[in-house]
């Protein structure tokens, strides 16, 4: 075989090897753009899910670790409230708010839990809790103090 024919079948096998790798380069960047979209799909179903459980989070009941402890957060109130989506203490508390006269006082509803409503430190935890049922729509706050039960 001559020089002229081993060239030429030289470049006859790099015109076949570069043909080739022509057609895997053009798979190679049709994955990679079907990749991107996959990608951008999948950024997108992720949002949905952060936001249909933001707005799950704003109805259920979420269970948070304090100081190693669980703690049942307090849900904001729905169009429809459901009132055992909240810890029985203050389950309790709105059934006492609900069954008084009217605005009722922190004091009162001490008293009918049977705390030790003397001491003024023994009824901020108290006073605590029925703020954040006022913060979270299931009582009314009044500007003196008193509380009452949303309808």
């Amino acid at each position: 075989m001559s020089e002229l024919e081993r060239i030429t079948a030289r470049r006859s096998e790099l015109d076949a090897l570069a043909e080739d790798l022509g057609k895997r380069l053009g798979e190679v960047e049709a994955e990679r753009e079907e990749l991107v979209i996959a990608e951008r799909v999948l950024h997108r179903l992720a949002e949905q899910d952060r936001a249909e459980v933001e707005a799950a989070a704003r109805v259920a009941p979420v269970k948070a670790q304090v100081a190693g402890r669980a703690v049942l957060l307090i849900p904001h109130r729905g169009e429809a409230p459901d009132e055992t989506a909240l810890p029985g203490d203050y389950r309790r508390i709105l059934q006492i708010v609900r069954a008084g006269d009217g605005p009722v006082q922190v004091r009162a509803v001490g008293e009918e839990l049977g705390f030790e409503v003397a001491v003024r430190g023994k009824l901020e935890p108290l006073r605590a809790k029925m703020t954040k049922l006022a913060d979270r729509g299931w009582l009314h706050k009044r500007p003196d103090g008193r509380f009452t039960a949303r309808r």
